[in-house]
């Protein structure tokens, strides 16, 4: 652990960039699907499966990454990541089939995974436990601005260049955060937060799945089973139930990110403020939950539903900090595969999202997704009551 008792902060604005960049690669996709079966000759579900691919490879990823940066250290993932993401990403934009390009995503997701399983831990190692959350929520907030600007600027640059194009300036995107990365690093390169001698760096599954732990994974899969419903489904549901062209739903996206991004800033203060941080994740998404029911089943007018809307995305975002923050509190030699799997149940709610989401729009319709949404953010805050009192220690 670092002696001085502040932020790091060129580690986590280089951990954000990275963590953008690695989403971007993969989020960015959607407005061009229809070009992408067009140009590769295939159904359009052929190519929307490719998130669900990403999805599973950068969850197995993420696990095996941690496990092994616990033993060998992380400064080969997060250097060497970013620049064979960029590679993949390059070799996308010259994909002559649906077959290749289905291989080089899964390389792609290959990289993204070991990136941000490796940068959430090192974050969280060289960072004191009274700046984790704040930290870890700057770090995530590269995520969120996939939403606010990465999506709009590849549809902005993809009616210019093409879904190519747009590959190829991911790769420059990945070059780019691991020249941020490299810099961050170089400039610690003696501060070496975890030991990776034989006797430290064996990680006994049993020692890292301990009861809490796995409550914290439990509530980890439902919140993000409540995120992706949003996210996936909330700009058919504007269209849908409002009538509105696709132009018209940019605005309430961009509403959406932001609160998503406020959410997060406030959350990682409020992980650090305040002692109980699994009581903080509880009641910030019980919030979620009980806004999720309007949100769904009130069709009052757009203005009322888009309000509702970023009102979920803040109190979503408020909680996730602080499930992270709980989550870093192990010991620095198992901390990397707590972190690895932390993005591996993420994809198991992601990939429940889709297939809830999609089977409750084909039979009940939008009316079902508000109450499914808030007895997942109650299960959720349920989950991590048997472990409540548990309080962090302040590095002061």
């Amino acid at each position: 652990m670092s002696s001085s008792n502040a932020m790091p902060w060129r580690l986590v604005i280089a951990a954000c960039i990275g963590m953008f960049a690695a989403t971007a690669t993969g989020s960015t996709r959607a407005p061009f699907l229809t070009d992408m079966a067009l140009d590769l000759q295939v159904s359009l579900p052929a190519i929307a499966n490719l998130f669900g691919l990403t999805a599973t490879v950068w969850g197995i990823s993420s696990y095996i990454t941690g496990y092994s940066s616990d033993r060998i250290g992380r400064r080969l993932f997060l250097l060497a990541s970013p620049v064979c993401l960029a590679l993949t990403m390059v070799a996308a934009a010259n994909a002559p089939n649906y077959w290749i390009l289905v291989g080089i995503i899964i390389l792609a997701a290959t990289c993204c995974g070991a990136y941000t399983s490796a940068a959430l831990t090192e974050v969280s190692v060289r960072t004191p436990n009274n700046f984790q959350g704040r930290a870890l929520g700057y770090v995530m907030s590269g995520q969120s601005l996939t939403l606010l600007v990465g999506i709009p600027t590849s549809a902005w640059l993809g009616a210019i260049v093409g879904w190519r194009g747009i590959h190829v300036a991911l790769a420059a995107l990945a070059l780019f955060s691991a020249f941020t990365m490299y810099l961050a690093l170089r400039r610690r390169a003696s501060d070496n937060a975890v030991s990776t001698s034989p006797a430290a760096a064996r990680v006994p599954i049993s020692q890292v799945m301990s009861g809490p732990i796995i409550r914290l994974f439990l509530a980890l899969i439902a919140e993000r089973v409540c995120f992706g419903l949003a996210t996936f489904y909330y700009a058919s549901y504007l269209r849908t139930v409002y009538d509105l062209p696709i132009e018209a739903v940019a605005f309430p996206l961009v509403l959406f990110a932001i609160g998503n991004i406020i959410g997060t800033v406030a959350g990682g203060q409020v992980a650090d403020r305040l002692p109980y941080r699994r009581i903080s994740f509880a009641i910030a998404l019980c919030c979620a939950g009980c806004i999720a029911l309007p949100w769904f089943l009130w069709q009052q007018s757009p203005f009322v539903t888009i309000t509702f809307g970023v009102a979920f995305a803040f109190f979503n975002a408020l909680s996730r900090p602080s499930l992270l923050a709980a989550l870093a509190e192990v010991p620095a030699n198992v901390r990397g595969v707590v972190m690895g799997l932390n993005s591996s149940f993420a994809s198991v709610g992601w990939l429940v999202a889709a297939l809830v989401g999609g089977w409750l729009y084909a039979g009940i319709g939008f009316t079902g997704f508000g109450p499914v949404m808030f007895v997942m953010c109650l299960m959720a805050s349920a989950v991590v009551v048997p472990d409540s009192r548990i309080r962090y220690r302040a590095e002061l």
